[in-house]
């Protein structure tokens, strides 16, 4: 009989799998991480990492996803609003999240990282517009969420080409009015 997947067990492997994953990606480049690595790292057996994950790109985007999260302050965007303090807030987390990831040499797997950071701003701003804006038409919220997840990747990834000398905050604040003036303006249409 297989233990359902929020059986306290199955979340602890998971979690040790993931955390045996960064471990080890710290040491070597992900092109040249194996399975067999990260099974002998967690001391788990082939059948047990495939419960848990398809393949080793399944893990790599569940991973980096959960580790966004969590710089992702989740009482931040469960805000009612989405204001300079809620953006700020949240470009400092993706800001920290790259930083995080360059000091572990993960290049080859940059696209996969930039689509996780902007799938995830996308569903958090459009959770955010949704409640703030007046419109029937559920299209605004989408396009908009999709516009200031683009636009908030895109300032980091200049950010960080930049050489990071400007701390984040200060770095986006001049272009916040011009986002709210967007998202005040597409709510009162």
């Amino acid at each position: 009989m297989t233990q359902p997947k929020t059986d306290p067990r199955v979340l602890r492997t998971r979690r040790l799998i993931m955390d045996s994953f960064i471990e080890l990606s710290a040491k070597k480049e992900f092109k040249d991480i194996t399975i067999k690595d990260i099974t002998t790292e967690a001391m788990i057996n082939r059948a047990t990492f495939y419960y848990h994950f398809e393949d080793i790109y399944d893990l790599l985007e569940k991973a980096l996803s959960e580790v966004l999260l969590v710089n992702l302050n989740e009482d931040v965007y469960n805000t009612d609003k989405l204001n300079e303090e809620v953006l700020i807030s949240i470009f400092t987390a993706i800001t920290n999240f790259q930083k995080s990831l360059s000091n572990r040499c993960h290049r080859g797997y940059e696209d996969t990282i930039a689509r996780i950071i902007r799938e995830q701003l996308e569903i958090i701003f459009y959770k955010m517009l949704v409640k703030q804006t007046t419109m029937e038409d559920n299209e605004a919220p989408k396009i908009n969420s999709v516009i200031l997840s683009w636009g908030l990747y895109g300032a980091s990834v200049e950010w960080k080409r930049t050489g990071m000398k400007i701390p984040p905050e200060k770095f986006i604040k001049s272009a916040i009015p011009y986002l709210l003036s967007g998202i005040e303006l597409g709510s009162n249409s």
